[in-house]
């Protein structure tokens, strides 16, 4: 998988913050035949509200990968920072370590940078930056949006865009438990049918946003993406978002007509 598109993926959970305030003024479908929302419908409705009223997040990041036809396991660490105002986002999320199975960790810097209309990739490893068009500069989309198509959880736009992609069920977990568990299968006809088999994802109680994330692709590979101490709205300095290329790297510029041209159709 796309390591941009994958570093993207760790907060893609809230795709559609920006706009679910104006897309639909009453996100919340009722399950048929009911007047009250019922439990699942409240837990959507919940996190779709704490999506909504996130203005700035940072916490630091966990994610792991499995390959058991490989018999292999990969543990990326690192921090991410988001900032919204005025219906623009930016996203910085810096991979900074890798251990590979029973090896020692070691220094692996990826940095993955967002505005709303490029994505920057820095590679400390290759020397290499990637400056990639994603969208027309008039036409700014939310920073978790961007990978929607390749991430294993889009649901938090409207649920009714959730229920047309995945079966969503709540797990029970114990008493007291401070993570409340969804599980989603992905439906025959979905658009991550050919991507993912299976998602669950456990909610933080306290804050009401993801906490964890556990993807199983269609080839077996398990995706799972831990977010830890979290600061929700408490902002985030400007400056986190600016990015200094490091003298001797290549810069390559790929501008949304050309890029346009590569992707396959």
């Amino acid at each position: 998988m796309d390591r941009a598109v994958v570093a993207v993926l760790v907060l893609s959970f809230f795709s559609g913050t920006v706009y679910s305030q104006t897309a639909d003024p009453n996100p919340l479908a009722l399950s048929k035949g009911t007047s009250e929302p019922n439990e699942l419908d409240q837990a959507i409705q919940n996190l779709q509200g704490k999506a909504a009223e996130l203005k700035t997040y940072q916490a630091r990041v966990q994610y792991v990968t499995r390959q058991p036809l490989l018999d292999s396991t990969a543990l990326r660490k690192g921090v991410l920072y988001y900032a919204k105002s005025n219906n623009r986002s930016n996203l910085r999320i810096d991979l900074l370590t890798l251990q590979q199975d029973d090896e020692p960790e070691q220094r692996y810097v990826e940095q993955f940078l967002f505005d709303g209309v490029w994505l920057i990739v820095v590679n400390h490893q290759t020397k290499r930056v990637e400056r990639r068009q994603m969208t027309e500069p008039n036409q700014p989309v939310d920073a978790f949006s961007l990978a929607s198509r390749h991430v294993p959880v889009l649901g938090f736009s409207k649920m009714d865009d959730l229920r047309k992609q995945f079966d969503v069920t709540i797990v029970a977990e114990p008493e007291n438990t401070a993570f409340q568990h969804l599980s989603l299968t992905v439906r025959p006809d979905s658009l991550y049918k050919d991507d993912y088999t299976q998602v669950d994802l456990w909610l933080d109680r306290k804050i009401g946003l993801p906490a964890r994330i556990h993807a199983v692709t269609t080839e077996e590979d398990v995706h799972e993406i831990q977010l830890v101490e979290p600061q929700v709205n408490k902002g985030v300095d400007a400056k986190i978002f600016q990015v200094d290329v490091p003298k001797g790297f290549a810069v390559e510029v790929i501008e949304l007509e050309k890029r346009r041209s590569q992707d396959p159709q």
